[in-house]
């Protein structure tokens, strides 16, 4: 699948109408720093189209993407810990929440899991909201170069028994692992 155009629409909060024209939308979930933003940018081949950071919580509003014109990807807040005040972690997890189970939207969903350190807890929470917001999910394991070459095939075995109800995809964008699989899952 070739990459025609991706461009940055605009970050939102609650509802907005470009959530409401008949383009499928794909939503990007995890916990804060898992690569989202990175899987973005390498997915696209555009390493500045979303922003990325070191610090935890930087994004702080659903950011929507436009691909080929056909698709939006939306790259969520992360959960769990960030670098901001309860007031501001609070107000993400609203947004999350919102947009995945309390709007009428009904994205395809994406969560990334680090491969090195595993599911969370808070991860496997928000998966099993998900499955009872009857929404797909779809586990990249993201990071996999994280991983020892030598551990590597027996890691992503284990973890793919343990989300054995979910398509699971191993994925690195340092690698380059598992990017058209991702693009023709999604953009088909």
């Amino acid at each position: 699948m070739n990459i025609k155009s991706a461009k940055f629409i605009k970050g939102i909060t609650s509802d907005d109408k470009i959530l409401h024209d008949s383009k499928p939308q794909v939503a990007l979930v995890g916990r804060s720093n898992s690569g989202k933003s990175t899987l973005i940018n390498t997915l696209f081949g555009n390493n500045k189209l979303a922003k990325i950071s070191k610090t935890p919580g930087r994004t702080r509003e659903i950011n929507i993407f436009l691909i080929n014109d056909t698709h939006y990807f939306l790259d969520l807040p992360g959960y769990g810990y960030a670098k901001a005040s309860i007031k501001v972690a609070h107000d993400l997890n609203n947004v999350i929440n919102w947009y995945l189970f309390n709007s009428e939207h009904c994205p395809r969903v994406i969560v990334l899991i680090d491969s090195f350190v595993g599911p969370t807890k808070d991860d496997l929470k928000i998966i099993g909201d998900i499955e009872k917001a009857e929404k797909e999910v779809f586990i990249v394991l993201n990071k996999i170069d994280k991983v020892k070459k030598s551990q590597r095939l027996n890691r992503i075995r284990i973890l793919t028994e343990q989300f054995s109800n979910y398509k699971v995809l191993p994925y690195s964008s340092k690698e380059k692992i598992g990017i058209d699989e991702l693009r023709k899952e999604f953009l088909l």
